[in-house]
Formats: C-alpha cells, structure tokens, sequence
C-alpha cells in the first residue's frame, strides 16, 4: 500500500495537482494505528490509505482539507479520550500527525514570443516558475527557441488562452507584437482567476485599452486587477531589465509584499 501511496501523491504532483499527505509521526498509549501511518487526501475529498479509521481518520480528513484549503503544511495534536477537547474515543492514547500539502507549481503563462518573452521565459525558468507560451507565429515559438519551456502552445491565442486552465497559481504576462493583440489576449484571461494579470505598453496604450474594456462592460474592479503598464519602476530599458521589473512585480503579487528597501525594515 505505501508503493501505491507514493505513485499516487507523485502522480498528483506531476500533474501540478494540489495533494495532502499526512503521517502519524508520534503515539502514546492506546491509538488506532502505529507511527509512520499514512493516508492521501485529494482535493475532490478522495483518501487512499490510513491513520486508523473512524472518528480519528475523519477528523484527520478535516484537517487535510482546510490544510489543503490555505496550502500550508500543519502539525496536529490529538486525545483520543472522553477529556474536554478531545475526539471522546475510546482508544486512551495520544496521537501526532503531519499533513503534508504539495502545491501546484506557479506558471508564468507568457503571451507572446518576442525578446521580452524570451527574457522572462528565461528568467522564470531560472526562479523555478512552471512555463508556457503562446504565440501564433511558428518562427517564435520552437524547441531550439525555448529549449526548457514547459509548454509551446502554438496557434490562435485568443482560443488557446480560452481553453487554458486558469487558476490561482497562474501568473499571466501579456507582451504580444502589437496592442491589437494584448487587448485582444487580456479581453480572454481578465474575467480568469489568475495569481496575476500584466499587459506591457504605454500609458497611452493602457488608458486606451483599459478605455476599451469598460465601453465592453468590464468592471472596474477585473480592471484594476491588471498590472498595465506592467513591471516595477527600475528605470531599466532592455528586455532583460524589463523582464527582471516584471518577475519582481509577480513575486511582489504572489507572496503579498510591498517594493521596500531591506534597510527601511529595520527599526533603530
């Protein structure tokens, strides 16, 4: 059952699926199970394994599903006795588990080919960032062009976006050959629930296209949502220097910090 345990949980995180995995680490007395027990919980609610069963296994499931709720990892301490805050069972021991939560990786979906992209592809690559890309340009888009991408998604970018998978742990950067194109693409994902939505351009062209968004019925609050013009304000000019202001925005974004010189965070 453990070899089975394991091909299932890495399955889960192959498919860049969130998965719980949670261990009795420490007994005392009575309890239903041994120390190293181990049990799966997947997102739909499905287990494959187990802590013991009954009361202990349920409350256990709980557990997993909220750690799996908020993504972050939990030691959990439980009685399991009739004393007040315990699980009233009949066992008499104590018991401690770990739950374990593997997160799906964070994807930097890149809309478009050019040397903004590849910068950022190759950046993204370098801070760990699952990658795709997407353009309609064959000449842009190839294996000897982003040797380590993840995905090539070739073909019409407005449907391929609209097919896409869309989730919290998507962080979308749209740097296109052309403002048709970035409005066209941010049109597809801004009603998506990304981590993070960005359109490179001038301020010109975001008034322009964000102008454009409300005369279609976009709300204000899906349009403050997009960074536009995307980045932070390094000063940089060349596409690695623009890719570096992005990628520090999404890490901004993504672990809910502010831009603050390191030496302003200390106190005197």
């Amino acid at each position: 059952m453990e070899h089975l345990l394991l091909d299932r949980i890495s399955e889960q995180i192959k498919a860049n699926k969130k998965v719980a995995w949670a261990t009795v680490t420490k007994i005392e007395g009575s309890t239903p199970r041994k120390e190293g027990a181990m049990m799966a919980i997947f997102e739909d609610g499905r287990t494959l394994g187990t802590v013991g069963g009954g009361t202990f296994e349920a409350v256990v499931t709980e557990k997993a599903k909220m750690c799996l709720s908020t993504g972050e990892s939990r030691a959990f301490h439980f009685q399991l006795n009739d004393e007040e805050g315990s699980l009233h069972m009949q066992c008499g021991g104590t018991a401690d588990v770990f739950i374990k939560v593997f997160v799906p990786k964070d994807k930097l979906l890149i809309v478009g080919g050019g040397h903004i992209a590849l910068e950022l592809y190759q950046l993204g690559k370098l801070l760990g960032f699952y990658t795709a890309i997407f353009e309609d340009r064959e000449s842009f888009l190839s294996k000897e062009r982003f040797p380590e991408a993840d995905e090539l998604i070739l073909g019409n970018i407005e449907e391929q976006l609209s097919n896409y998978p869309v989730d919290k742990y998507c962080h979308i950067v749209i740097v296109t050959r052309g403002h048709r194109y970035d409005e066209a693409a941010l049109r597809v994902v801004i009603d998506r629930d990304a981590g993070y939505i960005g359109m490179i351009g001038s301020k010109n062209k975001t008034k322009y296209v964000m102008d454009r968004m409300k005369e279609a019925g976009i709300s204000t609050e899906k349009i403050r949502k997009v960074y536009a013009p995307i980045g932070l304000d390094l000063g940089g000019e060349t596409p690695m220097e623009i890719a570096l202001s992005i990628l520090g925005e999404i890490l901004l974004v993504k672990n809910k910090r502010t831009p603050q010189h390191m030496r302003d965070r200390i106190k005197e």
